[in-house]
């Protein structure tokens, strides 16, 4: 390949980012059939990631390589015709419109009546691939595309090799399209968001690759802005944000879609500022909240989940057991049960004023939970288990020894909650992720809420179920749509945007811890609230 040549298919610059290249020089044995089609439908080469300006549809696009090449151009178009041109550095004339630096070649040969370009423009061989009427200026890198495509598309695959900038192993160029597709999907869903509310500077370190655009830095907001014309949504941590503002948000006539932790999450808790290495969009409402749909019930409603996709949910439901991960990461202790011989019920404490106990709980609390769980399982030893962030001192739930003694069995402050899981029959939850988990290692699962997984058919529910949840559910179908359809997920080596199964092995395989001075100065409140508040219990 001609030095000074960007590879075709190439990494997006995602923000912050720390991988390392998608080519290496050397050649590939290809397809050219099958990289066609491929790169054809999914619509990935060039900077597939640029802007996506607004065009007539009946202009002609110029791209040239020069100064030369734009005024042999200029010449040939008659004054009533219109232009666009990925010129910004040269001189325009009036009719023509301006284009950003860095476009999406396939927007723009989609959005053209005909393309008029260089032989080392990327836009040549996209154009030629799309079918789209094109006239070529030059001689180049894609010199002959017009006429073949196939052995101009040859030469711009079959150039480099390909590896894989997680884990460095060879990928066939059909392995490196399907990751440049879902780079492409991550970020054509981002182009719709206009900014993003309620998101504290620690987490934007891995957030920022989930929600880039591909042309504009993420645009975090703490006021009110002025939504652009041609943007759709605004997402918001709703629970960071203020009732005013959100109230503001909604009259303005805006979409409010909401952004949330997601469900394998970090190696630490989000309480002591460890950043997210997943995070839910969810543009429809939010997962934890039964009293509207959302992105997730719709997929678990109409997904079709088929059996390549449900082979990945079992391989990875396999692995987080296999590992011992949960959202937290990966611990695993060994649990001394004050009663082996009697039926095994955990009850998995919250964090009270979590928004997932105020819209799916009714707002119960966890003494009430364990009441409710003694009284339909007055035979069982129940052992109580709170919630992290609250043993933690960070959050609201505490619910004082002697009190959860009247109805537990005994208390497990510090148990891993996977090892904890495996060693009981059952588990009954308000709306705790615990209760997913639980489904995951075949444990019976008692729902008190209405969570997200409650209402499929795989669960106990003791609370009315939306009516819109009539499907039955296998469990690798709900795994597959909870786990690998619905969150983002950003590798914690590389920082670029990575599939579920990727983050789980960097956390099985230890690496993906993140430490702050913030994570520590946390950790340290957190010990200094339990012990002001054993101290004031004291006296």
């Amino acid at each position: 390949m001609p030095d000074g040549y960007s590879p075709f298919l190439r990494i997006p610059p995602f923000p912050g980012h720390k991988g390392g290249a998608l080519t290496r020089t050397g050649h590939s044995n290809i397809d050219v059939q099958e990289i066609a089609a491929a790169i054809i439908a999914e619509r990935v080469g060039g900077s597939f990631w640029g802007a996506q300006p607004d065009m007539d549809n009946n202009v002609i696009l110029l791209a040239p390589d020069s100064e030369d090449q734009l005024q042999a151009m200029l010449a040939r178009l008659s004054r009533d015709q219109r232009s666009a041109a990925i010129a910004p550095g040269m001189h325009l004339p009036n009719h023509c419109q301006r284009l950003p630096v860095d476009c999406d070649p396939w927007h723009l040969a989609a959005s053209a009546r005909e393309v008029w370009t260089g032989a080392n423009q990327e836009i040549a061989l996209v154009a030629s691939l799309s079918g789209v009427s094109m006239s070529l200026f030059g001689d180049g890198r894609f010199a002959g595309c017009d006429v073949t495509p196939e052995a101009a598309l040859a030469e711009a695959v079959s150039g480099w090799r390909y590896i894989s900038p997680f884990t460095c192993e060879d990928w066939s160029p059909i392995t490196a399209i399907a990751q440049l597709a879902a780079w492409r999907k991550l970020i054509d869903a981002n182009r719709k968001i206009d900014a993003v509310y309620g998101v504290a500077g620690w987490k934007r370190v891995t957030l920022d690759a989930m929600l880039w655009d591909g042309s504009s830095p993420v645009a975090y907001a703490r006021g009110f802005r002025s939504i652009r014309a041609t943007r759709q949504y605004q997402i918001a941590w709703k629970s960071r944000v203020a009732s005013r503002l959100l109230a503001k948000l909604a009259n303005s006539g805006a979409h409010v879609g909401e952004i949330e932790d997601g469900f394998i999450r970090s190696v630490g808790l989000g309480a002591n500022c460890v950043p997210p290495l997943s995070a839910i969009v969810d543009l429809t409402g939010i997962y934890f909240d039964p009293s509207q749909e959302s992105d997730l019930e719709k997929i678990l409603q109409r997904e079709n989940f088929d059996p390549a996709l449900s082979d990945r949910a079992a391989a990875l439901k396999k692995r987080l057991i296999e590992a011992d991960i949960s959202k937290y990461g990966q611990i695993r202790n060994e649990i001394k049960l004050a009663d082996k011989s009697r039926y095994k019920v955990r009850v998995a404490g919250q964090v009270e004023d979590d928004r997932s106990i105020c819209t799916g709980g009714a707002g119960m609390t966890n003494l009430e939970l364990l009441a409710r769980a003694r009284t339909h399982a007055p035979d069982a030893h129940i052992i109580y288990k709170p919630h992290p962030d609250v043993v933690a001192g960070h959050r609201k739930g505490h619910v004082e020894t002697a009190d959860a003694l009247r109805f537990a069995d005994e208390i497990q402050n510090n148990a891993a909650i996977t090892s904890l899981i495996e060693a009981v029959d059952g588990v009954h939850v308000i709306t705790s992720l615990a209760g997913f988990e639980a489904l995951l290692r075949g444990k019976a699962v008692t729902t008190h809420g209405v969570p997200f997984y409650a209402g499929w058919g795989l669960t106990k529910d003791l609370s009315e179920v939306p009516a819109r949840r009539t499907r039955r559910l296998s469990l690798d179908e709900l795994v597959a749509g909870t786990l690998l359809l619905y969150p983002r997920y950003t590798d914690p080596v590389t920082r670029l945007p990575c599939s579920a199964e990727l983050l789980v092995e960097r956390m099985a395989q230890g690496e993906a811890r993140i430490s702050t001075p913030l994570i520590t100065l946390r950790e340290w409140q957190g010990r200094l609230r339990l012990l002001l508040r054993s101290f004031i219990r004291r006296h």
